[in-house]
């Protein structure tokens, strides 16, 4: 796996050096989003890794809160779209506009062009949107006219949506879910954390500090890449991966009427990546099984498709993951 021979030594002094900047970056945005620790790491990992990321749940969870506090406690662009059935894909990426004076058309950049881009609830939008967003984010580049303009780096796109069960919605197609590197679903907070919540609704939220720069980002993610990676766990990953398109061959015959698609190749590299940003997080300078099965939910909760069966015996992709999980031999 590796193309350059590696000082243990140097490599764990780095690992720590980085981790510590997202320790504090976790800290400052604890001041004001209460719990939801799961939420706050993942999107941690996204900024890491370059992935981008998808927030399911229904509304008043605190997803844009939590979006709102990371881009503030990082020090670089945070735009915010609210997505809605009328929107058009010049709202998302731009448009040219005619001066009349001059009797040219100038381009005015859309609100893409930033580092974090929140699109709130991205489901409410219609399908030219989506895809508009979505190529923004597969290319990480715009085309307006004739000319096409590269997106800041870093750039992520962190995606709220609500369950698809709620009215006036516009499910995601799978081809463009597959382009989110994680899928979270964000559950209640517990009775402590609500009341929590509601006294410092009382007192107002402090306004939080940027502890983290890009070039810290860089540094880390620089850093990430280099973690040690065996080469078991690049089996085990690929073993997890395989389970979803041939459940047969990984022992798990019951699982075969459930799944309708199993994940694809970005998965598999999602999770390497995935797994490399939460060592880091960790402290460590080499992955472990333990970090591979902490992600493989969120990496394949999205890419992995249920067939009718499963949804009238009420299975969901987490039960089919869990079992995957459970079965297939960890190194």
């Amino acid at each position: 796996m590796h193309t350059e021979p590696v000082n243990p030594e140097q490599l764990k002094s780095e690992v720590e050096q980085a981790s510590a900047s997202f320790a504090a970056l976790k800290h400052e945005v604890a001041r004001v989003v209460v719990g939801q620790t799961m939420m706050v790491e993942r999107l941690l990992i996204g900024l890491l890794a370059g992935g981008h990321i998808l927030l399911e749940g229904v509304p008043g969870l605190a997803k844009t809160t939590t979006v709102q506090a990371v881009a503030d406690a990082v020090h670089t662009g945070f735009k915010r779209i609210s997505f809605t059935p009328d929107l058009l894909p010049a709202d998302v990426i731009g448009t040219q506009i005619y001066n009349p004076k001059s009797g040219e058309f100038a381009v005015k950049q859309g609100p893409v062009f930033t580092n974090i881009l929140l699109a709130d609830e991205i489901n409410r939008a219609p399908a030219k949107v989506q895809s508009a967003l979505l190529e923004a984010m597969q290319e990480r580049q715009v085309t307006i006219g004739n000319t096409v303009f590269p997106l800041p780096d870093p750039f992520l796109v962190l995606a709220t949506q609500n369950p698809i069960e709620q009215e006036g919605t516009y499910p995601l197609p799978e081809a463009q879910i597959d382009r989110f590197m994680l899928k979270l679903e964000i559950g209640y907070p517990t009775r402590e954390e609500e009341k929590e919540i509601l006294r410092r609704s009382m007192t107002g939220f402090p306004k939080l500090n940027a502890v983290i720069t890009p070039q810290h980002l860089t540094y880390a993610r620089q850093v990430s890449r280099r973690i040690r990676f065996d080469e078991k766990l690049v089996d085990y990953i690929l073993d997890l991966v395989m389970a979803t398109r041939d459940p047969a061959s990984a022992g798990l015959k019951d699982l075969v009427p459930l799944i309708q698609f199993g994940a694809s190749p970005r998965a598999t590299i999602n999770l390497q990546k995935a797994a490399r940003a939460h060592a880091l997080l960790a402290g460590r300078s080499y992955v472990t099984s333990g970090d591979i099965k902490t992600m493989a939910a969120d990496v394949l909760r999205h890419r992995v498709v249920l067939s009718y069966e499963a949804e009238a015996e009420e299975v969901d992709a987490n039960r089919v993951i869990d079992r995957i999980l459970s079965s297939v031999p960890v190194p």
